[in-house]
């Protein structure tokens, strides 16, 4: 077995036009294809991080609330790296959205902060 890199991060949103907004219009993912499953009542929304790694943005009717915040089992948080996490964060701020005091990381000494999306998932930016 050879993994080469990770392809997509999958999510599954309570509400399908909040989240669609939140992460192509605030956190600036581009849409490689945009899907609705009727037979599911369901959108599947392909969004684009670099070249190589996407998102795949899901809705269903009813899905289950997450268990807690961020210390359940399955993905703990999504981590996005940034040039400047004092200029994210500041952007983020200005888009109504609370973002945590800006860390660093003991081992790296590497700058990072979380914000939720807009179902509570955690999502850190690291500085690079």
């Amino acid at each position: 077995m050879n993994f080469t890199k990770l392809h997509h991060i999958a999510i599954i949103c309570s509400n399908y036009e909040v989240s669609k907004h939140f992460y192509v219009n605030i956190l600036g993912l581009k849409i490689i294809e945009e899907t609705y499953r009727k037979a599911r009542d369901s959108y599947k929304l392909d969004l684009a991080i670099d070249e190589h790694t996407q998102i795949e943005l899901f809705s269903f009717p009813n899905s289950p609330q997450r268990p807690s915040y961020p210390e359940a089992c399955g993905l703990r948080h999504l981590a996005f790296s940034v040039d400047n996490v004092e200029k994210t964060k500041e952007y983020l701020e200005t888009q109504g959205i609370t973002v945590e005091s800006i860390r660093v990381d003991p081992l790296t000494e590497k700058k990072f902060t979380f914000f939720p999306d807009p179902d509570d998932l955690p999502i850190e930016i690291y500085e690079i």
